[in-house]
Order: C-alpha cells, then sequence, then structure tokens
C-alpha cells in the first residue's frame, strides 16, 4: 500500500484523519500562506492546499500526499486564524448575527506520477447575536486563537451558532473526510477494505 502522508501538523487534521483507520504520517510542508492580489477564498484554499502536498513530493516520492487549507469568509472579507485574543474577539463580534462561510481546500497528490486532485469544500456558519460577556468567556474559556474563524467547533465554540450547513462537517474542523474518502479510493485506497 502507498504510504499516506499528512502535509500539516494541525492537530485537529490529524485527530480527522485518524478517524479513517488508514496509517499516516505527517509532515511540515513550510508553505507560504500569503495570499495573492485580489486572489479569492476559494482560489486561494485550493493554491495553498496543492502548495502544501506539492512542498512534500521531493521529500516523500512514492506516497499520497493530503494538503489542506481553509479560510473564513466574513461579510465578504477574508479572515483567517486571529492569533492573539484581540482579534479573536473582533473576528467574533463580527460574526455575531451574521452568516459565515468556510472554504476548505483539500487536495491530494501521488508524488509517483505527480497526479494532483484539488477541490474547495464550502460550509456555513450561521451565528446567534453574541454578546461582549459571552465572546470573552468563550476566549478565555477555549482559547480559539489558531482557528480560523475564532472558534472550536468540535469544542464549545458549538454554542455560538444557530445553524451549520454543508457536505460534512468535518469541513468545518478542516478536513473535509467525505470528500478526501472519495480521493482516497480513486486512488486506490478504501478506509473500509480490509
Amino acid at each position: 500500500m502507498t504510504q499516506l502522508v499528512l502535509a500539516s501538523t494541525s492537530p485537529f487534521r490529524k485527530t480527522l484523519l485518524e478517524k479513517l483507520g488508514v496509517p499516516f504520517i505527517t509532515a511540515s510542508p513550510e508553505v507560504d500562506e500569503t495570499a495573492q492580489p485580489n486572489e479569492s477564498a476559494t482560489d486561494l484554499v485550493k493554491r495553498l492546499a496543492a502548495a502544501k502536498a506539492c512542498a512534500l513530493a521531493k521529500s516523500y516520492p512514492a506516497h499520497l500526499i493530503i494538503g489542506s487549507d481553509q479560510v473564513c469568509v466574513i461579510d465578504g472579507k477574508i479572515t483567517g486564524k486571529p492569533h492573539t485574543e484581540e482579534n479573536a474577539r473582533a473576528q467574533l463580534r463580527q460574526a455575531s448575527g451574521h452568516s459565515v462561510i468556510f472554504y476548505t481546500g483539500l487536495a491530494l497528490l501521488d508524488s509517483r506520477n505527480n497526479k494532483l486532485n484539488v477541490i474547495c469544500e464550502p460550509f456555513s456558519v450561521d451565528f446567534r447575536p453574541l454578546s461582549e460577556a459571552e465572546i470573552s468567556h468563550y476566549i478565555r474559556k477555549e482559547q480559539p486563537l489558531n482557528c480560523a474563524g475564532s472558534f472550536k467547533s468540535e469544542g464549545l465554540g458549538i454554542t455560538l451558532f444557530d445553524r451549520l450547513s454543508g457536505r460534512d462537517p468535518n469541513t468545518l474542523v478542516g478536513l473535509p473526510l467525505i470528500a478526501l474518502c472519495e480521493m482516497l479510493r480513486e486512488a486506490g485506497i478504501d478506509p473500509l477494505a480490509g
């Protein structure tokens, strides 16, 4: 079986991929995640997901390499990880009472033949109106500073929402497993094969 590589150091993506029960290793892709001028959210995440997978091709020449990237779009503006409590507060204030779209790029590179499959999965989150106290308490309790959109939907972040809409709830955490399973089956790996 071709070995699987997750081009990410994200503990969230690692945990998601572990659900499939397929052996894999992780490696850091070292990719500049800066958006290009006038780049759409969809184009950005697809480009970065592909770049992350391709960045590891030389080190893993006979592997299937998974790359993924995610951005949050609030009021038409791309936002990423907040990194500070102040930025997280600003993101959650802006999202309060609004619909926010997350775009997750997913790439699977077969480094044996350089076959690259890249998609973008959208996922919509409707935030309920949030008070300043709720925002502060949430940030203090969960510290979502390395999460696009300033929340962890798999944790206490679920309390911030009115509605979630999308094909795969794993997309919101950063790795669309339904789409990934389709890609893996096309590449010859079936998580359900004994």
